[in-house]
């Protein structure tokens, strides 16, 4: 299953994305996502990335085979939200518990450059 973003079209308080379905032998199907725009601004999200999320939120209510309306809520982006400031937490305390490196060349490496010149 793939699906192939269309555009979208600007609502009174939100933003309808439509999607088309392709599978391999089956006639293209039509879907729309809807979201309330102000979702995005109350959960720090960037309206640029409303296009993936509500392909995934597709995805997922197509898999549970749900019918009717989809659309993209504010628990939705909540969990969005909460999963990008953890994976932030975890490079931040990555980068902090990581191997240093040193400006100073090891001694080791200094005597093995072909670049020295021994005197």
């Amino acid at each position: 299953m793939e699906f192939r973003y269309l555009g979208f079209e600007q609502t009174r308080v939100g933003r309808a994305y439509q999607f088309q379905m392709l599978e391999k032998g089956e006639v293209p199907q039509q879907y729309v996502v809807t979201v309330d725009l102000s979702l995005f601004r109350t959960h720090h999200v960037g309206i640029q990335e409303g296009p993936t999320l509500c392909a995934q939120k597709l995805a997922a209510d197509l898999a549970n085979a749900a019918a009717g309306d989809h659309e993209l809520t504010t628990e939705d982006l909540r969990q969005y939200a909460q999963a990008r400031a953890a994976e932030e937490e975890r490079r931040i305390e990555a980068r902090r518990n990581g191997p240093r490196r040193s400006n100073t060349p090891s001694p080791q490496a200094q005597s093995q450059s072909p670049w020295r010149k021994d005197r």
